[in-house]
């Protein structure tokens, strides 16, 4: 397959990239094997020769093609009741909502087939390629959404979830060793799954899960850790999210999370924790030393953590950090919500710092034996935008999941959206997006202001395709 239009991608962090006139070129295995200007000696021989390359598709003016969005934390099972319960605290929450949500799936797999494969679609009509899932504690129920997921084309890493502690009797695994015992066979059974696909198909994978520590005796969370090196696989699970729960922690265990976690030997370059916010710097850069990658879910933080993960200041210290949508404690599997939701409490979280200081400047200016000036008190404020979300939404959660995509680059898989953002014969805006020809100077063209109004209000209407591994999952509107 080859492509030719406009390409944007963020090759780092605050960096986007416009290629306009560019081709690029897919193998039949759904891997990139050229990018490069169209006027390029290259790109004109194999414009000419095709070779292999049986499909010619053009992306028309006003619209490019986007790496596909990744999501680092998606509770699958919570789809159910999605945008409800949001008024409760955590704990309350998930005894209330949660559990009961996951035990009804866990009875009733034909349900928990319909969710699923709802889910399966609202991810692909959003732009989501790949997601981190949560499941719940039975296999076969979570060996049925790694089936949907594979079925439907995108790249899923499941996690059945292991949890030896509830505060709902009915929702546990019976014992810590029936818990071991069900997260390695439900290792080798969803690897089982794929192993006769040729690799490039095997779109699921399987990845250890403890629920958080609250839910996970010691002696779980430490045969989950010796479980994960021996197979090889990712592990995900909460940390430090909040603060009725870090309470619990420190009452019940006497230690905080990242300390049990890392006893457990589950605190490694292939792990991913959600929120997160609770976190101090030294426990913020104990993460970064391990090489450990942070799931920042501004929409659900907002609702149950009460404090805001330091974003800002995990990307300055090059800790790996993705996006997630948090389903269900997030209301919506659109990650261009979370992009959006990031900024917002970024730049209020600096609002807020600078408002103290100026509070404090004026306390120390009216008194008089205060020898300071108030200056040294300024904060150094660090905010997010816009760029830096794209960033995080595509190869960021890339990098954190371990994959070659979320740019466009030779050896990487093709994971993409197409994104119209106006017509090119008429050039009035597509979807929720306006332009007014009477205000414009000069031709109209995908440039950094054109993404940005597509990134503020964009929506569903302006995705028309959509890849996976080279395999189309949205047709070409």
């Amino acid at each position: 397959m080859l492509l030719k239009g406009t390409l944007v991608h963020c090759p780092r962090v605050g960096k986007v990239e416009i290629l306009e006139n560019h081709l690029l070129a897919v193998n039949h295995e759904g891997f990139i094997t050229h990018v490069g200007p169209l006027a390029s000696e290259e790109s004109t021989h194999i414009l000419r020769s095709k070779g292999d390359y049986e499909t010619l598709i053009t992306i028309p003016d006003g619209s490019f093609l986007l790496p596909t969005f990744c999501d680092l934390h998606l509770h699958a099972p919570q789809y159910l009741y999605q945008g409800t319960g949001l008024h409760l605290p955590l704990m309350q929450w998930l005894d209330e909502y949660a559990y009961k949500a996951e035990e009804k799936l866990d009875a009733d797999l034909d349900l928990a087939k319909q969710v699923y494969t709802k889910l399966a679609q609202r991810l692909i009509e959003h732009g989501t390629g790949a997601v981190l899932l949560f499941g719940t504690i039975r296999e076969e129920t979570n060996l049925a959404l790694a089936e949907v997921m594979q079925a439907a084309g995108i790249r899923a890493f499941v996690g059945k979830l292991s949890m030896d502690i509830s505060s709902r009797p009915t929702y546990r695994e019976a014992s810590t060793q029936s818990a071991l015992s069900s997260a390695r066979s439900f290792v080798h059974r969803c690897k089982e799954l794929t192993s006769s696909l040729p690799a490039h198909e095997r779109l699921v994978q399987p990845v250890v899960t403890p629920r958080f520590v609250p839910t996970c005796t010691n002696e779980l969370l430490a045969g989950l850790g010796q479980l994960a090196q021996e197979q090889g696989v990712m592990i995900q699970s909460h940390m430090a999210e909040a603060h009725d729960q870090v309470e619990w922690v420190k009452n019940e265990r006497g230690a905080q999370d990242t300390e049990i976690l890392e006893k457990s030997n589950l605190i490694t370059p292939r792990a991913i924790f959600a929120h997160c916010t609770f976190l101090d710097p030294l426990q913020l850069s104990r993460l970064a030393g391990k090489g450990t990658s942070v799931a920042h879910c501004p929409l659900s933080n907002s609702y149950f953590s009460e404090k805001p993960f330091e974003l800002a200041s995990a990307i300055s210290s090059q800790i790996k950090v993705g996006l997630g949508s948090d389903i269900a404690g997030g209301y919506t599997v659109d990650i261009m919500h979370a992009m959006r939701q990031a900024v917002v409490v970024s730049r209020m979280k600096a609002g807020l710092a600078r408002a103290a200081w100026f509070e404090a400047r004026q306390l120390v200016e009216q008194s008089s034996s205060c020898p300071h000036s108030g200056d040294e008190l300024e904060p150094r404020t660090q905010t997010v935008d816009w760029t830096e979300t794209l960033y995080l939404s595509t190869r960021g959660g890339a990098e954190a999941l371990g994959l070659q995509g979320g740019v466009f680059a030779v050896g990487g898989s093709f994971d993409a959206q197409q994104i119209r953002i106006f017509d090119q014969a008429t050039e009035y805006g597509v979807g929720p997006i306006d332009f007014f020809r009477e205000a414009e100077e000069g031709e109209r063209k995908i440039d950094l202001g054109v993404l940005e109004k597509w990134w503020c209000i964009g929506d569903s209407r302006n995705r028309t395709a959509m890849w996976v591994q080279g395999k189309q999952l949205l047709p070409t509107a």
